[in-house]
C-alpha cells in the first residue's frame, strides 16, 4: 500500500505553469490566429453543442486536431463521412491541451466537427506530424 501511494505521488505532477514546455509540433498552441491551421491556435464558439469549421490540406500527411476541452473530434471530406482516426491521446502534461486526434489526410478541404462540448468556447489547433 505504501508503494502504491508513493507511485501515485510520483505519477501525479503538480504544474507550476502551463504550456511552457510544449514539443515542437505544438509550439503554436501559445499563439492565436484566425482559422484552424498549423502554427497557431484558434478559439471558436460552439453552436448548440458543437463547433464546425473547415481546414485545407495542401500536402498529404498525418495531421492532428488539438482541443482544449472535452469533446468528440471528427474530420470528414466536405461531401463525405467522417474518417477513421489514425491515433488519439491526451495533450502533454502541464499543457492546456485536453486531447489530440490524428488523421491521415490527402490534399483537399475537410470539415472539422467538435461535438458533445459542454464549454461555450474551445481552443483548437491543426498539428502536422
Amino acid at each position: 500500500m505504501l508503494l502504491t501511494a508513493l507511485a501515485l505521488s510520483l505519477a501525479t505532477q503538480t504544474c507550476r505553469s502551463y504550456d511552457t514546455a510544449l514539443p515542437a509540433p505544438l509550439i503554436g498552441w501559445k499563439r492565436s490566429g484566425r482559422g484552424l491551421d498549423t502554427g497557431h491556435a484558434v478559439t471558436l464558439s460552439r453552436s448548440g453543442d458543437s463547433i464546425q469549421t473547415t481546414i485545407r490540406i495542401r500536402k498529404a500527411g498525418t495531421f492532428g486536431v488539438a482541443l482544449s476541452e472535452p469533446g468528440w473530434i471528427d474530420v470528414a471530406p466536405i461531401r463525405g463521412k467522417p474518417l477513421a482516426s489514425a491515433a488519439h491521446g491526451h495533450g502533454p502534461q502541464c499543457s492546456t491541451i485536453r486531447k489530440i486526434v490524428r488523421y491521415k489526410l490527402r490534399p483537399g478541404t475537410y470539415r472539422v466537427s467538435v461535438n458533445k462540448l459542454k464549454a461555450t468556447r474551445a481552443r483548437l489547433m491543426l498539428v502536422r506530424y
